[in-house]
This record gives structure tokens, C-alpha cells and sequence, in this order.
């Protein structure tokens, strides 16, 4: 951190005694309890608008924008006194974005803006080959929609850009969801390749913004283990751990989905792989249907778990955990003999620790062992935050079930 505190025009917002240590180990993060607001009073500031925080004893502590209303009420997005959250910013963080994202993938299908994880808290930006949709959650980023765009245009010349911001965390921030194309026409269906797979994905009408990108290289991992297998397939989406699974020499995969559309996507991907011969779609609550076929005697050599987060907040985390352990002691009972579990989380609050936890004690409630074979997290195109434990969400864990 810098001593000098007359280098940047910005408004000045001053935190509490020792509140700064998280910044100066890098955090990007500033909590409303952490202001002085007695020095700088915090709720006077306008939602979206950017400050100098200085620590109370007057260093230099970041560049942030600044929302009131919110819990996070600061998010850095430099800590160089001179760099302001403009267009050039915004510019040079999307093109190293791109230089990682290109230096990993053959074609560009990827997350191209990890928010925090790419130093640009707020924004996630999906890349399916020239159509963009962008995600905006903080009132900062908000306020710099059009800059944003512009810096989009100017680095991807994309053919379409849709705006798609209907994240829960909006309303913590005071603002209404936006769904908008606002460059282009935005084609119902666009075709990505993943894996040497081609998937067919909605990205106005599916989940999020029409893919999960995060399990990419868990569910390249998969294909190592189905050899000759029959693999279930549960919250199955569009399908790509199932056709994965038959990439990898799957004899059979048996897909669940509780939404009719997503089913539909999932046998028009695998038909376009050329596996629809070998793969089916139940539609249904997949709880529900883990216990009917486990009424009906079922066996699978590999079943794949990937919920969506049960755990949104700590407060929920006893709750989330029993559907955790709900669904993974039903999987349990489905399994061959030593038989493979592929169980994930994208449950921030659900550590890797307790995720496993949960499959042992659903192992052992089948009176079986528990092998872990592999440990799976989010790809390199949603990277992690070093200080910043929250980035790191996603994991997925190979465990096999010993008789």
C-alpha cells in the first residue's frame, strides 16, 4: 500500500483501525461494519460509484466502487492509484483474460470473465464462439454497462452480445434483473465444442446463461472410467457428463432432468455425437427417481451427482447438506459392485471436506468403503482468486465404493 493519499481525484473512503489487512493481503472485498463511517459517511455515496479507500491511517489501500445498500459495500478493482475503472481498464483486463482463456482452448467456448478471479468484480461473460452473453450482479459494474460492452466490442468483435443479468445477488444490490441483446441478433441456438464433443445450447432460454463451463476438464476426467460401463447421469442438463461418458467408451447412459427442455437438449446432443443409440432421458425430481429405481433393483457400474448449489447461504448449510446426503445415500444404493461415484458441489459453503464426509457416511450406511480415486474443481478458464477463499467453488470428487 501507498503513502501517497493525494494521487487520485476519487472521493475518499476511510475504513476502521486494522481494517485494512485484508486488502493489503490482496482481498478485493470491504464489509459495511469495516467503514469509518463517522469520517466518511458511507450511505451518503451514491450505488455504484467509485472511491479511494485509505486506512485510518491514511495510506492508499485501493481504487473500489461502492454500494450502500449492500453487505460488500466496496469491491477493489485496482490497487494502483492512477487506474480508474474506464473503458482502458476495462480493455486491458479483457484482453489477458483472452490471452489465458486462448493459450488453453482450440476454439473459443469458454468463460471468457471470471468476475473476481479475472480482477473484474461483478461481471462474468460467456463465450460461445462470436455470441457473448454477459452477466452484471453489482451496482459498480452496472453503472459501466455501455464501457463494458464497448470493451467487449472492441477485444472479441462479436457477431452478438446478450445481456443476461438475473443473478439473486442483484437484489442484495438494489437492482431489478435485466435481459437485454444489445449487439446483434441473438441466434435461439449456438454450437459449442467441448472436450472434441459438440453440444447444441440455448443461451437465452437455458440455465445461467446456457452453460456450465466450470466441470469442463471433470468431465473430460470421466471418460478415463466408463469403459464398457452403465453410467446414470443425475440433474443430466443438456447432457455433457453422460455423452462424455460414452465418449469414453460408455456402454449405456440413463439420464435425469426435471425440466422437459433440458431432456429434449440432452437427446438432441447426444444424436449429435452419434451416441443417441445408447443414451435415454428420464424426466424427473431426481430424488424421486433414484428411489424408484432403487425400489426397482437397478444397478449402475458409474453414477455422476451435479445438483445446483443446494447451500446459497451459510445459514443454509444444515439444510443443504441433508439433500447432499439424501441424494448421494440414494446413489449409493444404485452402485455395481465397487462401483464409481462421481459426486459434485457447486456449493461454496460446502467444503471439499464435507462433501466427502457425506459420501462416506452414505458408503458406509450401505456398509461399503470408500475409495477416493480423483478430486475435480472448476476449470482454468473460471480461475481463483488467491485471497479471495469465495472464488474457489466447485469441486467434484471420484470415489469408489468398496463391498
Amino acid at each position: 500500500m501507498s503513502d501517497n493519499s493525494e494521487a487520485t481525484a476519487l472521493p475518499k473512503l476511510y475504513l476502521k483501525k486494522n481494517e485494512e489487512r485484508r486488502l493489503g493481503a490482496g482481498h478485493l472485498w470491504v464489509y459495511s461494519n469495516e467503514v469509518d463511517t463517522k469520517k466518511t459517511p458511507l450511505k451518503e455515496l451514491e450505488p455504484g460509484s467509485c472511491v479511494a479507500l485509505y486506512s485510518q491511517r491514511g495510506q492508499f489501500c485501493g481504487n473500489a466502487y461502492v454500494n450502500p445498500k449492500s453487505l460488500i459495500c466496496a469491491r477493489v478493482f485496482s490497487f494502483r492509484e492512477e487506474q480508474t475503472l474506464s473503458k482502458d481498464l476495462l480493455v486491458m483486463r479483457i484482453k489477458a483474460a483472452v490471452e489465458l482463456r486462448d493459450s488453453l482452448y482450440d476454439f473459443p467456448t469458454y468463460r471468457l470473465i471470471h468476475g473476481e478471479g479475472d480482477l473484474l468484480p461483478g461481471l462474468v461473460v460467456d463465450r460461445y464462439d462470436s455470441v457473448l452473453v454477459v452477466q452484471i450482479s453489482t451496482a459498480g459494474m452496472q453503472a459501466i454497462e455501455s464501457d463494458v460492452i464497448e470493451a467487449l466490442v472492441e477485444c472479441i468483435n462479436p457477431s452478438a452480445v446478450h445481456v443476461r443479468s438475473t443473478s439473486a445477488i442483484r437484489e442484495l444490490e438494489g437492482l431489478y434483473p435485466r435481459e437485454q441483446t444489445v449487439i446483434g441478433d441473438l441466434p435461439d441456438v449456438v454450437q459449442i465444442k467441448e472436450n472434441n464433443l459438440l453440444y447444441d445450447v440455448p443461451v437465452a432460454a437455458g440455465q445461467k446463461t446456457g452453460w456450465f463451463y466450470d466441470h469442463r476438464e471433470n468431465r473430460k476426467l470421466l471418460q478415463r472410467y466408463c469403459q464398457g460401463k452403465r453410467v446414470l447421469d443425475a440433474f443430466s442438463y443438456l447432457g455433457a457428463w453422460g455423452i462424455n461418458a460414452l465418449a469414453g467408451g460408455a456402454s449405456e447412459v440413463v439420464a435425469i432432468d426435471s425440466s422437459k427442455a433440458a431432456c429434449d437438449g440432452a437427446v438432441r446432443n447426444a444424436k449429435l455425437n452419434k451416441f443417441d443409440a445408447n443414451y435415454s432421458v428420464i424426466k424427473s425430481d431426481v430424488a424421486e427417481c433414484l428411489a424408484k429405481l432403487r425400489d426397482n433393483t437397478e444397478k449402475f457400474d458409474v453414477i455422476v451427482l451435479d445438483p445446483p448449489a443446494f447451500i446459497q447461504r451459510a445459514k443454509d448449510k444444515r439444510n443443504g447438506t441433508e439433500k447432499y446426503r439424501k441424494i448421494n445415500s440414494l446413489a449409493t444404493r444404485l452402485l455395481s459392485k465397487n462401483g464409481l461415484l462421481v459426486s459434485a458441489s457447486c456449493s461454496h459453503h460446502l467444503t471439499e471436506s464435507d462433501l466427502q464426509r457425506v459420501m462416506l457416511q452414505s458408503a458406509r450406511s450401505a456398509g461399503c468403503g470408500l475409495q477416493v480415486l480423483a478430486r475435480g474443481h472448476q476449470g482454468p478458464d473460471h480461475p481463483v482468486h488467491a485471497a479471495i477463499p469465495e472464488t474457489e467453488y466447485l469441486k467434484a470428487i471420484f470415489a469408489r465404493l468398496v463391498r
